[in-house]
């Protein structure tokens, strides 16, 4: 599907801003990034449907997900040292078609346990593409424009939450979920084929076998700077505090005192699209003043957000989710491109470092997404907003402790 071309490092940094192939990639990465987002979180603005068709509890619900992600987190240990060796693009096109596919059967599973097995193998299938994203963009654009085109990626990522969740849940309410779960399937199949068409061959990528012992080197490579490290569990507690508030959220707004339809409640999605400019916001900021001074601010304000959501007044409870989702794009797409960044600054393989970090984010997403529906029912939205808060705090205050790790190399966005 792709030759890989050796890179010349003197004669080729990667396509410019600007340039044909810049915006290919942008384009590709943005597609590639959506259908990711849109399979992984299609079935959380399902759950109270799942509830009723199954007979299972609001905590059971969640496993619809959890086991999605987990999966998902487990593969992306392979998937990042097989990139090295199969190369980035192929991985990422099987990724995307197979995904796919089995989001298909998703929508005909006979029984919730069925459903629970096929969306475990969705999760291996789609790890192809997030374990490698971030390495492919480091690789294949110029240095200036990194944080910025990471930014964008997890821009995509963001509007394919959105996506995911405002499609399914309207059609739900009119057809059932098997063809909300259809609806879903087909947009990731959309973004698939235009991936297909735009994303260009890697030109700076030398494929390497992938002998368990170099695998070892490269993961003890990873796990060994403390700046990568602490960027890992940003990921875990930023995603987590993300995820657990929108697993409870659904059920929060369709009882007292909101009672709204799970349709209506779709809409409080629509606040992703102001993750995705904050994303990219941030990360054209972050190109001129820094990560170290501009991650943070994600925090706070995700800080802030779940503090608001404690209202009983409908609008501020919309505007504290906006806030929570803001500063979570702002602080997951800075630690993203800043672990490429790092890894490469410091000799580490751009892709297990990555692979390193994905895994966590998407632990975190699984334990503490599933610890968000058990607080509701333990404690309710307080104990919601409680796990939220404290989860965003502790990124908050790694954040803060990268400004103190010494820089690699001479690019201070490091």
């Amino acid at each position: 599907m792709t030759t890989a071309i050796a890179p010349d490092p003197q004669t080729d940094l990667g396509h410019l801003p600007g340039s044909p192939g810049y915006r290919r990639v942008l384009v590709a990465l943005f597609a590639a990034g959506m259908a990711t987002f849109v399979l992984l979180y299609d079935t959380q603005a399902l759950l109270p449907e799942f509830v009723d068709a199954f007979g299972i509890s609001p905590g059971e619900s969640t496993l619809v997900m959890s086991v999605t992600t987990a999966a998902l987190a487990s593969a992306l240990l392979v998937c990042g040292p097989l990139s090295e060796a199969v190369g980035r693009t192929r991985l990422i096109h099987v990724s995307l078609i197979s995904s796919a596919v089995l989001a298909l059967a998703c929508a005909f599973a006979p029984s919730w346990h069925a459903l629970l097995a096929l969306r475990l193998l969705g999760g291996i299938a789609l790890a192809g593409l997030p374990a490698v994203a971030t390495a492919y963009l480091r690789e294949e654009l110029h240095p200036s424009t990194h944080a910025r085109a990471a930014g964008l990626y997890i821009g995509g990522t963001a509007l394919g939450g959105m996506t995911g969740r405002v499609v399914t849940a309207p059609i739900a309410e009119a057809a059932g979920w098997r063809w909300a779960l259809v609806a879903a399937a087909a947009v990731a199949l959309l973004c698939a084929v235009i991936v297909a068409v735009t994303l260009p061959p890697s030109r700076n990528f030398a494929a390497r076998p992938a002998r368990p012992r170099d695998i070892l080197a490269m993961a003890r490579d990873a796990l060994t700077d403390r700046a990568l490290l602490a960027l890992y569990v940003i990921g875990a507690c930023s995603v987590g505090a993300l995820v657990a508030a929108f697993n409870a959220l659904g059920f929060r707004l369709t009882s007292a005192p909101f009672h709204l339809g799970v349709g209506v409640v779709s809409l409080v999605y629509l606040v992703y699209p102001l993750g995705t400019i904050g994303a990219t916001v941030s990360g054209r900021l972050a190109d001129r003043l820094g990560r170290r001074a501009i991650m943070p601010l994600g925090s706070g304000l995700a800080l802030l957000g779940a503090g608001l959501t404690l209202s009983g007044r409908l609008p501020i409870v919309v505007t504290g989710i906006a806030a929570l989702t803001v500063g979570f794009f702002i602080t997951h797409g800075l630690a993203s491109g800043w672990v490429a960044a790092r890894a490469h600054a410091g000799g580490v393989s751009t892709s297990q470092a990555a692979a390193f970090y994905l895994f966590a984010y998407y632990v975190g997403a699984s334990v503490f997404g599933s610890l968000g529906a058990h607080a509701w029912t333990g404690a309710g939205w307080p104990g919601v907003a409680a796990l939220t808060a404290g989860l965003v705090a502790v990124a908050g205050a790694l954040s803060l402790g990268l400004r103190r790790v010494p820089v690699l190399g001479a690019n201070t966005i490091r």
